[in-house]
């Protein structure tokens, strides 16, 4: 079994709007989550397929270093994760000399994917 992982850090979208798109692909396969992330309407939905476009990448590396055969589309997510990143912190102008505090939230996703390797055809003589 091969497995790959991928990390993206310092997202600057906030962690529970990613969840929204996160909780979509989970548990789903590659090419099936590739088709949801194309056609996702939400802001982290294209860094979010940049990610699993990588994370496959590394899959197809993995396995030719392995010296295996592996179909990235029938491959499944396992496991991702969304974690709060950093929280920048500023203030706006209000009304009557006041200042309103505004946190900019980041985000950090991980995600792991894993699937069988293909046994070669073998010829009976």
């Amino acid at each position: 079994m091969i497995f790959a992982e991928a990390h993206l850090k310092h997202l600057p979208i906030a962690p529970r709007k990613v969840r929204l798109v996160v909780n979509m692909i989970r548990g789903c396969k590659v090419a099936e989550a590739r088709d949801v992330l194309t056609f996702t309407l939400k802001r982290s939905a294209e860094p979010l397929l940049k990610l699993l476009q990588s994370v496959v990448a590394n899959a197809e590396e993995k396995a030719r270093q392995q010296k295996v055969r592996i179909d990235t589309d029938e491959m499944k997510i396992i496991e991702i994760r969304v974690d709060p990143g950093r929280t920048l912190k500023s203030f706006y102008s209000a009304p009557r000399g006041r200042a309103i505090p505004v946190r900019h939230r980041h985000s950090h996703v991980h995600i792991v994917i894993a699937g069988e390797e293909k046994k070669p055809a073998t010829t009976k003589k």
